[in-house]
């Protein structure tokens, strides 16, 4: 039976390691991860911390689930706990993220809660995402680091994770585009899904998906067409 209230209630149950997250985070997890519980998945944290959110996720996903977290600092080797595996290095480390994909890929879901600075959540996207499994989510924590200039942010800083999440809505959508020179279609169109921005969050799915196709349906008899990805010069599509 599904726990609506799992990550919610779970700080009342830690024990000694030491769990840091904003409250509306656990809310959120509630909410986007209800189906997952108890499923049997492959998942990885960026992000250890004190390993307060090991067991956390281990209590949560099935019995045999591969859960693996990442740090750069050594001494997190520690907090390894049965049934995960820790992995040392530096998330915007192209080489390191390509060899824990390689190694333990592909995932369900991946969390990043790392280091938070532009260039690691960005590394991280750019070398994890191919290692994402249909339907599965990229979650990055703490993303109003965009809107910090000590961590290569800042209101509208064109390399901060948050503009670079902007463009990707571009990219989801460039099946559209009437202007093939400057805004070509774009691989991602067919990865992803959706892209949901919250306080703090961003969440993105992978979706693996064929151009879309627009439906008429009459009388219970449905025709398709992909002539809205095809026309130019339109006013309406109507």
């Amino acid at each position: 039976m599904t726990d609506t209230r799992y990550f919610r209630d779970y700080p009342a149950k830690t024990g000694d390691r030491a769990l840091f997250k904003m409250q509306h985070y656990l809310e959120l997890f509630d909410e986007l991860l209800a189906p997952w519980q108890g499923r049997d998945l492959n998942f990885l944290e960026i992000g250890i911390y004190k390993g307060g959110s090991m067991p956390m996720w281990q209590g949560f996903f099935g019995k045999d689930s591969r859960l693996t977290f990442l740090d750069i600092d050594p001494a997190c080797r520690a907090l390894e706990l049965p049934g995960t595996r820790v992995e040392i290095g530096d998330q915007s480390d192209p080489v390191f993220l390509r060899k824990i994909g390689a190694d333990h890929g592909p995932f369900d879901l991946i969390v990043d809660d790392g280091g938070h600075k532009m260039h690691q959540q960005i590394t991280s996207f750019r070398e994890l995402w191919p290692k994402l499994k249909d339907r599965g989510l990229y979650i990055v924590e703490d993303t109003h680091t965009s809107y910090w200039p000590g961590f290569g942010g800042g209101f509208r800083e064109a390399k901060s994770f948050i503009e670079f999440t902007k463009d990707l809505i571009d990219r989801m959508h460039s099946w559209y585009t009437e202007d093939d020179a400057g805004f070509p279609l774009h691989p991602m169109a067919r990865e992803i899904g959706g892209i949901r921005f919250h306080d703090s969050m961003v969440v993105i799915e992978k979706r693996l998906k064929e151009p879309p196709i627009a439906i008429t349906s009459t009388n219970g008899q449905t025709a398709g067409s992909r002539r809205m990805l095809e026309i130019r010069g339109r006013r309406s599509i109507f």
